[in-house]
């Protein structure tokens, strides 16, 4: 039998915190998530982790902190697009599709064509292949770099 039609129109596993709603804590963090991330609502990822106002307040202060250091008064020695780029990367090693469609859509706004996407994906899938290949044989690391 197919799934019910219940379960497909299921988005979680716990009820969203409706964002119209929100108060207090969660209605400021909210609020910086729209305003950092130049968004007109809340994503379900961070509704979802507003069930628990302090994993929200965690969660979305490191991802503020190192995906929008400029927010934060920091500068980052990597760029905007680099840290999507390495965020869509593990995300697709990862198997999320969440996070894959958040951080393609990210890459889009910043003007990442087609091309250059399947670019990054492409070595995603060389390296989780070599790297498979090197920890199968149990290569012992030959090349290593310089402590500072």
């Amino acid at each position: 039998m197919g799934k019910t039609s219940a379960v497909a129109a299921r988005s979680a596993t716990v009820r969203l915190v409706d964002e119209q709603g929100a108060s207090g804590k969660v209605r400021q963090i909210f609020d910086d998530i729209k305003k950092t991330k130049n968004l007109d609502h809340v994503p379900n990822f961070w509704r979802v982790l507003a069930t628990s106002p302090a994993h929200l307040e965690l969660i979305w202060g490191q991802l503020k902190a190192l995906m929008h250091p400029e927010a934060t008064g920091r500068t980052s020695k990597l760029d905007a697009k680099t840290r999507e780029i390495i965020a869509l990367a593990v995300s697709a090693t990862n198997g999320c599709s969440y996070c894959v469609n958040s951080h393609t859509t990210a890459l889009r706004k910043q003007g990442v064509d087609s091309e250059t996407l399947g670019e990054v994906l492409a070595i995603v899938a060389l390296f989780n292949g070599t790297n498979s290949l090197a920890d199968g044989y149990q290569i012992e690391p030959d090349v290593l770099p310089p402590v500072e």
